[in-house]
């Protein structure tokens, strides 16, 4: 059965970080992901003897579990892991973790313990299970775990890692045609850890030949690792540092590149240090400054770039604004024509920094004739992740869009001409706010409806998108006042039933239903046809796509929105299931499998969650259904089943509720219970079956034996109650269980892509259009109610309170 991918992650990480202890996550990365790496070569060797990769047999992963428990464990796997490294040239890039050092992995039995633990996080994980083609389950659980040390490895140590949505991103602005061969270069003259390499090389069809720098050595290993583990084994990643010792030059010149991405160190204070002048980067321009790199490393790039070569670069937002040499260089870039697009993104995305970034967009093609400069204002599209900002699917589809479309968008991006960046009053400022407002209109206080009434036509006016989609509701709501307001023809209680039952709003959520029937009935085929050598991310680009088309015409409703809603249940559930289809077929997909156990650091035994469970403890039967939860087996074969199972189970809850309520009404302070029942009146069984035959025996009070009697019968019946729920359930989960045996390939794929993917995105999607009604009428309501009472009529109603404190007062002087 193969791994799902939200398994291995989960599994890897919390594995990794309970074994971690107290050791720093920055060192701690490179035993995890150095295991990783052998785990994945052996592994394809094993599959593939052709493999590029050639693993020894002691220098294998297998080779490795042997050593397990040894007491010489650690300098044994040192051993190993140089043979493997000098098999491939990889000395210097695999064999940097030291296995046998008790700074870190402390000493004696303990190293042994941790080292060996180490290697069991990996043993029993079916690495090679997902063969659908495209989907690289280890290069991305390597990224995955990056990134989770790279969350927890504090400012700077971070840095290694550019967030994976950014390297999306950034990878899509490119452009890169379809037909681009494999023999045009990319380059990042500050890899890191190679995250956005890859993804631009995953960007073109053909892929492309991979040119990288790294100066922290650690990091570079980091980098030739990741590009072996994504299947890019031809790449030419050099250690050094860029700006003082640039590792790609031909005849005394900087080497240049069809592409260019870069995430470099923001605002680096030594860039001076050792800065080889010889290479002409700053030829034209000024110097940067003394203490901030940012135009030493962008000019760098500029330099690298050939004739027609296009680059995306993250960089610090005050590059966009700074003075001095700055301002100077960017006159330059921006006179030169360099400056295609900017984009402004949001604060606290990058690892080690929470400062905003941007993305500056570069293109030497027709720079001579670029006429103005793209800008975006993407810093509002965000979602909150743990002590992160990350972009959404949404966020990112927006940006690029956007962008290939040069669209103008209210309050997010524009066209911004030369001409008015170079007007005197912007001299070359490129800072964002200054072309774009971003912010949301003022909500503003009308005077005049607080004096004389009504709700103001121009907050009305505001909500045009929603008279657009339903043309009569207005009328419905609202009938003219006087000149420039409007009056409720409806009680405020009575907005939220005027929208959601008028026939425009109901005929909106059909047509919006109806819209994702026919786009999921059109895409149905391509599911159908999910085999292993699907593509799953070919797959969900057709399917995300075409549901953007099916949306962008339609009024109100955002499509990015509804995109969203298809990405989060892609990323969440259906990848994982389409990987799974793609490794075992449709039937062997679908059937239950035994869960797994393992044990904690104590050797206690852990169970993985199961949906269906026979007996307790260590004895019990635990199955998992990883595609299709029985629940849907349930409803669709066995309705009558558990019609009677919910039956059973509110009479069970209803005899449970009937003793708790003879209890409480009889063992307050003098009630017939009272004796017995413990501390907040609680009865138990037990203690009411000892206490009623102490008082048969001693022949106590019969209005309490009753009582008690009553408590017995009551517990039976409830007992009964609950036999008859436990035997309905275990006789429907058999009935269930023995279903999925026998279910067709064709009744598989009706379970799966239109009870499970179809109605769950069908009632996800129209959680938008509630969420837009719910909009409108909190919008609605607080107009209403902020302009319900006039400064007339709130005068008058203190003037007719005042009067009637006045007569109170003169009642009580009468009184007195």
């Amino acid at each position: 059965m193969a791994l799902k991918k939200s398994d291995l992650y989960s599994s890897l990480w919390s594995s990794a970080d309970e074994l971690r202890g107290s050791m720093d996550a920055s060192q701690y990365k490179d035993y995890v992901l150095t295991l990783l790496f052998v785990k994945y070569v052996s592994d394809k060797a094993k599959a593939d003897r052709s493999a590029l990769i050639y693993v020894p047999d002691d220098g294998s992963f297998d080779y490795l579990i042997s050593l397990k428990g040894k007491p010489d464990v650690g300098e044994k796997v040192n051993v190993a892991i140089r043979r493997l490294a000098e098999e491939n040239d990889l000395l210097g890039v695999i064999n940097n973790a030291n296995f046998d050092d008790p700074a870190k992995l402390g000493s004696g039995k303990e190293l042994q313990d941790k080292v060996s633990n180490l290697i069991g996080i990996f043993q029993d994980m079916d690495f090679t299970g997902s063969k659908a083609e495209g989907d690289d389950l280890l290069g991305d659980a390597y990224e995955y775990l990056m990134r989770h040390f790279a969350t927890q490895s504090g400012k700077s140590k971070g840095q290694f890692y550019t967030p994976s949505e950014v390297s999306r991103v950034m990878a899509q602005l490119l452009q890169i045609p379809a037909g681009t061969p494999k023999s045009t270069t990319v380059y990042d003259p500050t890899c890191g850890s190679g995250s956005l390499l890859i993804k631009v090389a995953d960007a073109a069809p053909n892929g492309l030949t991979i040119y990288g720098q790294e100066n922290d050595n650690a990091t570079w290993a980091l980098a030739r690792m990741n590009m072996i583990l994504h299947g890019n084994e031809t790449h030419d990643l050099r250690q050094g540092n860029t700006l003082a010792t640039p590792k790609f030059t031909y005849n005394g010149n900087l080497q240049t590149f069809d592409y260019l991405v870069a995430n470099p160190p923001f605002s680096h204070k030594t860039w001076t240090n050792g800065f080889d002048y010889s290479f002409g980067r700053f030829d034209g321009f000024d110097t940067p400054p003394d203490k901030n790199g940012d135009y030493a490393f962008l000019l760098h790039m500029v330099k690298s770039l050939r004739p027609r070569g296009k680059g995306v670069v993250v960089l610090p937002h005050g590059v966009l604004f700074r003075g001095n040499s700055e301002a100077r260089i960017r006159t330059g870039l921006i006179r030169r024509g360099y400056i295609k697009a900017i984009i402004g993104l949001p604060a606290n995305l990058f690892y080690g920094t929470g400062i905003p970034a941007c993305l500056i967009v570069l293109d030497k093609e027709n720079a001579q004739g670029r006429s103005g400069i793209f800008m975006i204002d993407a810093s509002k599209g965000f979602a909150k992740d743990g002590p992160k900002n990350r972009l959404r699917p949404r966020d990112m589809h927006k940006i690029v869009d956007a962008y290939n479309s040069s669209k103008e968008i209210a309050r997010y991006s524009r066209m911004v001409p030369i001409g008015e960046i170079a007007d005197p009053k912007n001299d070359y400022n490129l800072n964002i706010p200054r072309y774009i407002d971003s912010s949301e209109p003022e909500d503003i206080q009308d005077l005049r409806a607080h004096m004389h009434g009504g709700i103001p036509n121009r907050d009305l006016d505001a909500l045009q998108a929603y008279w657009d989609a339903f043309p009569n509701l207005r009328s419905e709501l609202f009938a003219p006042q006087r000149e420039g307001y409007s009056e409720l023809k409806v009680e405020p209680s009575e907005i939220r039933s005027t929208v959601t039952i008028s026939g425009e709003y109901e005929a909106f959520e059909l047509d919006t239903a109806n819209t994702v029937q026919q786009w999921w009935a059109s895409k149905r085929d391509l599911l159908e046809a999910i085999e292993p050598t699907a593509r799953p991310a070919e797959l969900i680009h057709e399917i995300s796509e075409a549901l953007l088309d099916a949306f962008r015409p339609r009024p109100l409703i955002d499509e990015y929105g509804v995109y969203e809603q298809l990405m989060s249940y892609w990323n969440d559930v259906m990848h994982d299931d389409v990987s799974l289809i793609a490794s075992e077929g449709w039937i062997q997909a679908v059937q239950p499998r035994a869960a797994r156990m393992w044990k904690d650091k104590n050797n206690k035994p852990k169970y993985e969650d199961a949906h269906i469970v026979f007996g307790t403890g260590a004895k019990a039967k635990r199955w998992v259904m990883d595609l299709l939860p029985p629940e849907h087996v349930i409803a669709r074969y066995f309705a009558a089943e558990q019609a009677e199972l919910d039956r059973l189970t509110e009479a069970r809850d209803a005899a449970t509720l009937l003793v708790a309520e003879y209890i409480e009404e009889n063992a307050a302070e003098g009630g017939l219970l009272f004796d017995a029942a413990e501390e907040e009146g609680k009865l138990p069984k037990k203690a009411a079956a000892e206490y009623l035959k102490e008082l048969k025996r001693s022949g106590g009070d019969s209005d309490e034996i009753a009582a008690f009697t009553e408590v017995g019968v009551l517990y039976r019946a409830e007992d009964k109650a609950k036999e008859a729920v436990k035997d309905a359930t275990t006789a429907l989960n058999e009935r269930a269980l023995a279903k999925y045996k026998i279910l067709t390939e064709a009744e598989v794929q009706d379970l799966v892509i239109d009870a499970k993917w179809g109605t769950t995105l069908q009632r996800q999607i129209n959680g938008e259009v509630v969420a837009l009604g719910q909009i409108l009428i909190a919008r609605l309501s607080m107009l209403a109610g902020r302009y319900e009472a006039t400064i007339g009529g709130l005068d008058a109603l203190v003037s007719q309170l005042g009067e009637k404190v006045a007569r109170l007062l003169a009642d009580l002087e009468i009184l007195a």
